[in-house]
């Protein structure tokens, strides 16, 4: 039975998982009755999950085989419990996938909460300024009127611009319902998740090359302490940086490393690291600890990668303060302005 597409777990759960799993070899607990003991705590959910893994291995398969099967666990972890499996260290690899993607969870969050928050600020933003054109221009122009003047221009212009919105509002409620559902089928299928990573891209280089580059160190890393070859590392994180750009680099680099190239060069040659971190591949192949300098790496550029993302928010925020009070201000000013000129004429 060849693997399905299905959805994979989330990064949460597939930590959760291996941790469990982790949990239970150190106890001394076997892999069929830790998932049996996984079926009985587990109520709903993932329940028809398990239950399909612990049949699969009670006919005998292999638990990177079981995975692989249900078609609802990464390809990533499929083979690195492979490697557990066939090296007999099936303990430290799930400690260290739990510990992978409880990272990768963590920085996903980091990136929700950075593109999520400023669209609050606008949206909140968006909706004073349409309180202020379509409920509160309209009374000032009835009192303009009953005083005999008009309002300013630019003041006229944005009721006018309010009124059209009204108008059309539940059009363009649609259309923002529409563009929701857009995003998330596109967030469900793969060919859409490269469309999305690459809007990213464009919107955020700097923070998606952050991320591009500490999710492959994370996952070399991880791969060089498991003993995988070279060549099979980089095939393996070629999928996982969520970065078109690292994807080319990566299959360049493994193109290099099957020709003979050695790996420090080649990072070095595509500058997949910065001149720093590029030195310290080189120094780490020639003393044998490349694993323990892509360990360190990767954990610098996850502090880096958390720094951008603050260091953003800090930016967009009194940005977007700074843009509503001159809107409004602006607003305001242009109907008050005139008002209380007519009334000092009155006066």
């Amino acid at each position: 039975m060849g693997k399905q597409k299905k959805k994979l777990l989330s990064n949460r759960e597939t930590a959760a998982f291996c941790a469990q799993l982790s949990l239970l070899l150190k106890a001394g607990i076997s892999i069929p009755e830790g998932i049996a003991i996984l079926c009985e705590d587990e109520k709903e959910g993932k329940l028809s999950l398990l239950l399909q893994l612990r049949e699969s291995l009670e006919d005998g398969k292999s638990l990177s085989a079981a995975i692989e099967e249900t078609g609802h666990f990464p390809e990533y972890l499929i083979h690195m419990m492979a490697i557990g499996e066939t090296s007999g260290r099936m303990e430290e690899v799930l400690d260290s996938l739990s510990s992978y993607y409880e990272r990768n969870e963590e920085v996903s969050d980091t990136i929700r909460s950075a593109v999520t928050y400023p669209l609050m600020m606008i949206v909140m933003m968006l909706a004073v300024i349409l309180v202020v054109v379509i409920k509160v221009l309209p009374i000032f122009e009835s009192v303009f009127r009953e005083l005999g003047g008009e309002m300013s221009g630019f003041a006229r212009g944005a009721m006018h611009l309010g009124t059209i919105i009204s108008r059309y509002s539940v059009w363009i409620v649609a259309v923002v319902v529409l563009l929701a559902l857009l995003f998330f089928i596109l967030r469900a299928l793969p060919g859409g998740q490269k469309i999305l990573s690459l809007i990213f891209e464009k919107c955020f280089p700097k923070i998606s090359s952050a991320m591009s580059v500490w999710r492959f160190s994370s996952a070399m890393a991880l791969m060089m302490e498991s003993g995988i070859e070279m060549e099979k590392s980089l095939e393996l994180t070629e999928d996982l940086t969520g970065s078109e750009s690292m994807k080319t680099k990566i299959g360049l680099l493994k193109e290099e490393v099957s020709q003979g190239k050695m790996f420090s060069e080649a990072v070095v040659e595509h500058q997949v690291f910065s001149g720093l971190y590029g030195k310290m591949i080189t120094v780490g192949a020639s003393t044998g600890m490349t694993d323990d300098v892509m360990q360190r790496i990767a954990a610098e550029y996850e502090e880096d990668l958390e720094r951008r993302i603050e260091r953003l928010i800090s930016v967009i925020e009194p940005t977007l303060v700074i843009l509503l009070s001159l809107v409004v201000g602006m607003i305001l000013l242009s109907v008050m302005l005139p008002l209380i000129g007519i009334m000092s004429a009155i006066g």
